[in-house]
């Protein structure tokens, strides 16, 4: 107690809590969702399952604190989506861009769709295309093209960024560029807080 004290009064004192955010994570299984998002958390790797409801992670960056709701990308699970999007400020789709022409379009579709939804239509998103260590990677501008990101985005503040969980760097500074987008659309509302 003493050593608070003490930083207050002849430091700059405790440091400022970090901002949260509570963004929704889709994609379909084997996209890389649950692999991305343990390693941004320094957890172990090592017993990594697809995640067959929802978990959440608070994920720390140095600015800001995600808090992310994953949910699982099964056929029978993403029909289900749309009941956690309450309550989102932003989404976060990890897409397998080394992916068969199937997925790819499926993909596409449940992108779109839930980029559509009322509760999510406005809000920024970050698409992760991962497992660009891979041959079959698709590049940024074939992914780009294929999902028709620009005519989907309809004034949305987006980005899309190359990843794999070989480097964790490309993740770190994806989500970078998306607390920036959240923190902007965050000061935007400030005069409307109570």
């Amino acid at each position: 107690m003493d050593y608070l004290c003490f930083r207050a009064f002849c430091c700059k004192g405790p440091p400022s809590p970090r901002t949260e955010y509570d963004v929704v994570c889709v994609g379909l299984t084997g996209s890389g969702k649950s692999s991305l998002l343990t390693q941004l958390c320094s957890e172990s790797t090592d017993n990594i399952i697809p995640t067959t409801g929802f978990s959440i992670k608070a994920v720390p960056f140095q600015n800001a604190i995600l808090n992310v709701k994953e949910l699982g990308g099964a056929d029978n699970i993403r029909k289900y989506w749309s009941r956690y999007y309450q309550g989102s400020q932003g989404v976060v789709f990890v897409l397998d861009s080394a992916s068969s022409e199937d997925d790819l379009e499926t993909a596409r579709n449940e992108l779109h769709s839930a980029l559509q939804h009322p509760q999510l239509c406005t809000l920024p998103f970050l698409i992760l295309a991962n497992h660009q260590d891979k041959p079959a990677a698709r590049s940024l501008q074939e992914i780009k093209k294929y999902f028709e990101l620009e005519p989907l985005a309809r004034g949305q503040q987006w980005i899309l960024q190359p990843c794999s969980v070989e480097n964790m760097d490309a993740v770190r500074e994806g989500f970078s560029q998306f607390i920036s987008l959240l923190e902007e659309i965050d000061q935007e509302h400030i005069p409307g807080r109570i």
